[in-house]
């Protein structure tokens, strides 16, 4: 056995394996892997997108939410100003109903006055005739000096 002839023969083998491996072989597994490189590719793209959209989405809901604190902000503050004006118109209503008792108060006052003089004046003529009696010691006649009764009223 000859050590170049099979050296030489172990060469041959190894070329024609090497050629058949690149003819048949090393395409499908290039092919393989520049289509897992791809995908691996798209879903890493795909997932700088998630990120990307996920960030626009937290900025929008921030956005949302603080303009639904303002709305809700707004809404607050225009129902206490009602509030306060109802409050306020609510004082006001109740300080002319209290206006308005105290001068009905002060009328009927007034009235009550009127009338408890008017009787004092008729009692006054009343007495001032049976004093009259008294000093004059005869009667006097109340219908026949309704004038002078009268005059006497009004003085009082």
């Amino acid at each position: 056995m000859n050590l170049n002839a099979t050296l030489f023969a172990q060469f041959v083998v190894f070329f024609i394996l090497a050629l058949f491996t690149m003819k048949f072989v090393w395409p499908p597994l290039m092919k393989a892997l520049d289509e897992r490189a791809a995908k691996i590719a798209d879903g890493l793209a795909a997932a700088e997108r998630g990120k990307s959209d996920l960030a626009m989405a937290e900025k929008r809901v921030q956005a949302e939410l603080a303009s639904a604190q303002e709305a809700g902000q707004k809404r607050i503050n225009d129902a206490e100003k009602r509030g306060q004006s109802i409050v306020d118109g609510a004082k006001k209503t109740a300080e002319e109903e209290a206006a308005r008792i105290i001068a009905a108060a002060k009328a009927e006052a007034e009235q009550q006055i009127t009338q408890a003089r008017e009787a004092l004046r008729d009692q006054v003529a009343t007495l001032a005739v049976k004093g009259a009696e008294q000093i004059l010691k005869r009667e006097v006649n109340a219908a026949a000096h309704a004038d002078l009764l009268n005059q006497l009223k009004t003085e009082l």
